[in-house]
């Protein structure tokens, strides 16, 4: 049988140095540590070039380089959103609310309206999206049943004011217009 007093442990802390104290030498290691990344990283034309993902935006875009070069993989990018068309040329849309309703952000705004056509009951009046508020996680478009709303590879959006921001239907139509050849998510 053992002894009791084999097992205790004395945990009263170390004396600090003066230096330790004032924490220097990690003062001086992480300034090590910053210098040294900083001066691998000077220039792209250096010896790590095929290491360091640096794009010089907005000359050169990330969708122009391959992956393996820090470039965007464009099938799990979720830029800005679109509304799809039918073969008809009308909106995809049937005013269900399901993208609505699964949004976190509540940045989708919906007015339904009666169709004017036979095969739907009813089709979106206004339908707008927040894009400042949106958080692109792309659950609208996982609930939506026909397909109508996609989040493109786009991710050049600008506005001088919040209100330019807020995509409305006729927006949305614009961005498929210019996408429709792009493959979404």
């Amino acid at each position: 049988m053992q002894n009791r007093e084999d097992h205790i442990v004395d945990v009263t802390p170390k004396k600090l140095t003066t230096a330790e104290r004032l924490y220097l030498p990690e003062i001086f290691r992480g300034l090590g540590t910053t210098l040294r990344h900083a001066f691998q990283n000077v220039g792209r034309d250096g010896k790590n070039k095929d290491t360091i993902w640096v794009v010089q935006y907005p000359e050169e875009k990330r969708d122009q380089r391959p992956v393996e070069e820090g470039g965007q993989f464009r099938d799990y990018f979720r830029g800005v959103h679109r509304l799809n068309k039918d073969d008809d040329d009308r909106v995809r849309c049937v005013a269900c609310f399901m993208c609505a309703t699964a949004c976190p952000a509540n940045c989708i705004h919906i007015v339904a309206e009666e169709s004017p056509w036979e095969d739907r009951e009813k089709y979106p009046k206004q339908f707008d999206i927040d894009e400042l508020r949106c958080i692109y996680c792309g659950m609208c478009e996982e609930a939506c049943p026909v397909d109508a709303i996609e989040l493109t590879p786009r991710y050049e959006i600008t506005g001088m004011t919040r209100q330019e921001m807020i995509f409305d239907k006729a927006k949305l139509l614009e961005v498929y217009d210019q996408t429709v050849e792009d493959k979404p998510m």
